[in-house]
């Protein structure tokens, strides 16, 4: 489970690095607007499906997926957002 999210976050870390010419993973970490754009319209769908009770899944896999892109888009590193949840432990 853990290895898919690893996978992603080190997609777009790769992709940084070198892009690749008609990805849609570089255009949402060269396009910061686009990004957020994404994962705002991304949430709402969720929260919709959720609601309606139907393509969760799917939804929620795109929630993921833009919120990786936007995060590495921002330079927020996820070993960050790790530490900061670590800290939150009661």
């Amino acid at each position: 489970m853990l290895n898919t999210l690893e996978s992603l976050f080190n997609l777009a870390r790769e992709r940084k690095k070198s892009p690749i010419d008609g990805s849609y993973t570089n255009k949402l970490l060269n396009d910061k607007s686009l990004s957020k754009e994404k994962v705002l319209e991304e949430i709402n769908e969720l929260v919709e499906a959720v609601e309606n009770n139907s393509n969760k899944t799917h939804e929620a896999a795109d929630v993921f997926y833009h919120l990786i892109m936007y995060l590495e888009a921002n330079d927020v590193k996820i070993e960050d957002v790790m530490d900061e949840l670590n800290k939150r432990k009661k």
